[in-house]
């Protein structure tokens, strides 16, 4: 079964005084993927401007722009029209654990076996992600590891930032989705699972209907390699499948950022993000 969603994503920054130059990227167009295709998007700059396009090394979708007039607002609105698919059953193509301690292997994915900035080593989990993997299958410790950073957060706003480490939010016990994924990733890197942090949206109305419209905000979830990319969502144990739509990979958060960039001015401050979901099949 696939699902045809439009999204429409706003974000952007406000200065006290006027910027006069601005050098920003925005990884906000969802990927096209074995489970998922883009049918349409498009990118739209306040002040007007002219982005490159370029594909970055996570295999990301990225536009570059630059703004050469004075500005107090930069606003950024992607729109896109998405169709997602349900995502294989475990067991298919899986390996075991021989396979993920071969060399090559440990070469080929060494990005996403080591702590990363937001994603750190601590004993404890080291501890937990030893005790899990011994008694599974890599898929299952995969899965077993993503079921234990759920039950190690609450899910509270407010109790974490955008550059909260998985160390932290584990010692404040609460997070959001960003958290949960983080956490998840220091476990399943532990196992020396091969884990990348996934960014997107998710269709969140609990009895979907051809039309509605859900706000939210961009959504995180994991990928963890086991013979295959197996999805997973720590905040919610939901499965990925229609709901979701795939906009970027990364080690953590600081690879897949929505809007970053530098300029020459005053202080900013975020304008508010508004992500609006609408399931049209």
């Amino acid at each position: 079964m696939s699902w045809q969603i439009a999204v429409k994503h706003r974000t952007g920054y406000g200065y006290e005084s006027p910027v006069y130059a601005s050098y920003n990227e925005a990884r906000m167009t969802p990927l096209s993927t074995a489970e998922q295709l883009t049918l349409d998007a498009r990118l739209e700059v306040s002040p007007v401007a002219r982005p490159l396009r370029y594909t970055d090394y996570w295999g990301t979708s990225v536009h570059a722009f630059d703004v050469h007039q004075p500005h107090t607002e930069l606003l950024v609105t992607a729109t896109s029209v998405v169709e997602t698919a349900r995502r294989p059953t475990l067991g298919e193509r899986a390996v075991g654990w021989e396979t993920l301690a071969d060399l090559a292997h440990r070469e080929r994915f060494a990005d996403l076996l080591t702590p990363s900035k937001y994603v750190v080593a601590e004993d404890e989990v080291n501890a937990v992600a030893a005790e899990i993997a011994a008694a599974s299958t890599p898929e299952e410790a995969g899965m077993a590891g993503v079921g234990w950073a759920h039950d190690s957060l609450r899910h509270a706003r407010g109790a974490t930032t955008v550059r909260t480490t998985s160390a932290e939010a584990r010692a404040a016990g609460a997070g959001v989705c960003q958290d949960f994924s983080h956490l998840a990733l220091a476990v399943l890197r532990a196992m020396q699972l091969p884990a990348r942090y996934v960014s997107g949206y998710l269709y969140s109305a609990a009895e979907p209907e051809l039309g509605q419209t859900c706000s939210g905000e961009s959504h995180a979830w994991v990928e963890f390699w086991a013979g295959r990319w197996v999805a997973a969502d720590p905040s919610s144990l939901r499965p990925v499948g229609e709901r979701h739509v795939l906009v970027a990979h990364g080690r953590d958060y600081g690879d897949v950022r929505p809007l970053s960039g530098i300029y020459s001015g005053t202080a900013s401050q975020a304008l508010g993000v508004t992500v609006e979901l609408t399931r049209l099949r």
